[in-house]
Parts: C-alpha cells; structure tokens; sequence
C-alpha cells in the first residue's frame, strides 16, 4: 500500500479496505523505523495525528470527504501548523510552537488530510543539500553517503522512502525541483502567487513559493488543487479562477512544442544526466511532440542575480528574530543590544548569517544601486528572455540538476560550487514561472535524475499533463531505493 498512488489510497479508504488510522499507523511505523537513519522528520505527534485520522474516519463513514481526505501528508517545517513546533530547521525556532495554521495547512485541515508531522530542512530554507538544518543533516534514501537536495530535503527524502503519502516544500530558487530530482521523486512548483504565502516562514518574500511534492504528477495535481486559491492575507496572493488540475491529464501531446535551451546542455552537464534527458526527450517525440531550439541568455546570469537579491530580502525578513518576541533568546547578555547580538549570533548558523550580511552590505548605503538595483534590471531580463522562448514552444525542458546527488560534505567548504546545483532552476523563480522536476532516468552510479519541466504563467494544468503522458509510458517515477523497501 506505501506504493499506491494518491487516487488508489482515496479508493481503498472510502471502501473501507483500510482505516485512515490503519494508513496512519503504517506511515508512523516506518517513520519510527527508519527515521534515526534518515533524519526526514524534525518533529512528530502521534497524538495529533491519530486524532486527525480518526476525524478523517467519521467524515468518510458519514460518506463525506474528498480526494485527500484520510490520507497522511508531511509538511515541510517551514509552515506554521497550531500546535505544533515549527522550528525551519533553525536553534532560532527550535522552541517555537505555532499559535495558528498557514494557509497550506488550513486547506489540507480543509480537504480532511491527515499531517504526518514536520520535515527537516536546511535552516531558513538556505541551501542545497539539507546540511545546513540544526537538527542534523538528510539523507538520500538511495545512498546514504549522498545529499537529498535542499531546502526541501526532508519532505524528498520522506516521499522517496515512502515516509508519507505525499509532502509539501517550498521553492526559492529551486528548493522542490533540486530535491525531487536528487530522490527521484516528482515536485512541482506554481506560478508565483498561486499558493499563498501565509504562515509560510520567510526567506525570500519575491522568490518563494510553496508546492507539491509527490511520485507522479497525477498526484501532484490533486495536491496542488488543495494547496492553490487567492487568500487575502497573502499581499501577493492572485485571485484567478478556479482549476481543476487533474483535468487534463490524459490529454494527448500531439502538436506540443517542446524548447531546449542550449544554454541548458552547455559544459558542466554531467554525461550521464545529458544522455538520461535526451532520452527522455526522445519519448516525447515518440508521444507526438516536436522539438525546437530556444536561447535564454541571461539564464548565465542567474545564480549571481539571485545571489544578490535573496540575501537582500533575507537580511530584512530576518530582522525580526531578535530574542525579544518568540524564539531563541541568549541566555546571558548585558543589555538590549548585547542580547540581539548573541541572540542572532548563537540562534543562526553559518549559512544563514553568511546570507545575512551579502543582503545588509548589497542594500547599504553607496552599494544598492551598483549591485541591489542592476540585479532586479537583469531580472527583468530573465524573464523576458522567457518570454521570448514561448513564443517559439509551450513548455521548455532540460536537466533540473548538472549532475546525481553528490556526497554528504562534499561541497560544504565551497559555497560557489554548491550554488552552482542550482543553476538551471533559479532562473524560474526570478521570473515568477511555474517549473517542475519529474524522474527520468539512473546515472552512471545508480542515482536518480530529473527532467525539468517549465511552462508559461498559469500554465501547471498543460505542465502536469506533459509530465503525466511521459510517466504513462515509462517508469522512473515508480522506482524506489531498495534498501528502504517494507
């Protein structure tokens, strides 16, 4: 059953095959079972979450409910949930219990989900390999010497050894795609503004966005009708009409354009992954698709852009950690200043004070417009180089990681080369376009890869009926690490 899709266990809970608290339960067993290895979860509940399965069950034996309700999903530990300790993987937090619910969480309360608990990640969603995280670094199910991706390395690493039905994560510059490709499972992320921002702790308020991540793309759709809807407390929040996902599946994909941008099959692809996405690409021609050549040319500029204005929005939206109000607070200091200093200095850790002061010097005095302000003018940039691409095709694809998961540590002494994991995801999110990682085949040393998905704004709906006709016909998203098997 840790296999079924989200549909089948909708099916086998309103048959009454199994019990929301039986599903529950047999999560919360290989939770208990292999999460000292994994370290996935940062917090569990059983309490709260056999309560919430035994709600799941009167509303389903009342015949009432929807496509979510009784099953368990993980929330990554960086939405406020009532209740709960939400800590995003940082001493800063690690005393922190939520007085109310975000926004994702409050629709998957909504849809009768069931909340597994709290994944880890890296703190303050800052990084790409979930090593930064107080709580300890993730491992990839697949190999545990190697990363899982960050920032939403607990919620990949949870989905991928079946820890949970499905898992939500948040995206700033690639922080659902990076992980799902290193574990090999599927992960979407919308359109700026689709899903509400709302008790989701920030990192960067112009960049993050939260998404679904799941094994298929058919279970990402139904996820993404739950998570996605205007809410009124989300200034950035948009209020479009209301879709169905799941509706467009089984379309098929004759006729569909697909751009490959040659600036993503340039030098620092590894073989393997490049042969993986000519194969995959190679299906979509099969199912009907044609291909055609685009450029984004700013795409280069990306990762320093990116690196400029996420540590500005950082160095503010961080402010307010200073040990007076909630978190953190060190336990000796002389007066109000010396007690943010050492309340900042002991609560954060060294990734996230690095991206602290790169966003205090770009946005001080005799600095911001040589580097804060020519940043937004090549984004701006970047996103019209997108633009101009879908003019010429409807989605784009390419690799969503240079290469497999790389070891644990490998790159934690060089900040610039663990950048570089991101460099075909983050201009996604400096445009505002939705994008999504899908399995497309094993490196050279047995390591999951992804194929990325882009499409145009508003454009999830086209984007998961491409992902699912290419997993109709293959079976990447299927595969699991062996040694995690029940």
């Amino acid at each position: 059953m840790i296999n079924f899709s989200l549909l089948q266990l909708g099916d086998a809970l309103r048959s009454k095959k199994i019990s929301s608290v039986e599903l529950t339960q047999l999560y919360l067993d290989r939770i208990a079972a292999l999460n000292p290895e994994l370290n996935a979860y940062i917090t569990v509940n059983e309490e709260m979450t056999l309560a919430q399965a035994r709600a799941a069950d009167a509303q389903l034996k009342q015949g009432e409910g929807g496509a979510l309700t009784g099953i368990p999903v993980a929330q990554k530990d960086i939405f406020c949930a009532a209740g709960w300790r939400t800590t995003c993987g940082s001493k800063m937090l690690s005393n922190f219990v939520s007085p109310y619910d975000a926004h994702v969480i409050e629709q998957f309360n909504r849809a009768g989900a069931v909340n597994l608990g709290k994944t880890n990640m890296d703190e303050f969603a800052m990084g790409s390999s979930n090593e930064t995280s107080y709580f300890g670094i993730v491992k990839n199910p697949w190999n545990h010497k190697t990363v899982p991706g960050g920032s939403s390395g607990g919620s990949a690493t949870a989905v991928a050894a079946r820890l949970c039905a499905a898992a939500t994560g948040t995206d700033t510059g690639g922080s659902i795609r990076q992980p799902a490709a290193l574990c090999g499972i599927s992960g979407l992320k919308p359109t700026y503004g689709v899903v509400s921002r709302y008790g989701m702790i920030a990192f960067a308020s112009s960049l993050d966005q939260a998404g679904p991540m799941a094994h298929s793309a058919e279970d990402l759709a139904l996820l993404l009708n739950v998570m996605a809807g205007f809410d009124e407390r989300d200034s950035t929040s948009i209020k479009c009409e209301t879709t169905d996902y799941a509706q467009d599946l089984s379309k098929p994909l004759s006729g569909l354009r697909i751009g490959l941008p040659k600036e993503f099959f340039a030098a620092g692809l590894g073989a393997d992954v490049a042969r993986a996405i000519e194969a995959s690409i190679a299906e979509y021609r099969k199912l009907g698709a044609t291909v055609v050549d685009v450029s984004l040319p700013n795409s280069r500029l990306s990762i320093p852009v990116y690196y400029v204005l996420a540590p500005a929005e950082a160095s503010s939206n961080l402010s307010r950690f200073d040990g007076v109000r909630y978190g953190y607070r060190a336990p000796e200091y002389t007066n109000l200043a010396d007690m943010y200093e050492k309340s900042r200095a002991q609560g954060f850790g060294e990734e996230v004070k690095r991206r602290i002061m790169i966003g205090t010097y770009v946005l001080s005095h005799g600095y911001y417009d040589a580097y804060y302000l020519q940043a937004q003018k090549i984004r701006r940039l970047i996103a019209q180089d997108f633009s101009d691409a879908f003019k010429q095709c409807d989605v784009i694809m390419g690799p969503t990681t240079p290469t497999t998961a790389f070891n644990l540590g490998e790159k934690g002494d060089d900040p610039v080369q663990m950048y570089l994991s991101d460099i075909y995801t983050i201009a996604v999110n400096l445009a505002g376009l939705p994008g999504m990682s899908i399995p497309a085949g094993l490196g050279d040393s047995g390591m999951p890869i992804g194929l990325q998905i882009i499409g145009n704004y508003f454009d999830e709906a086209r984007m998961l009926n491409v992902a699912h006709q290419y997993q109709q016909v293959t079976d990447w998203h299927t595969r699991m690490p062996q040694h995690v098997k029940a």
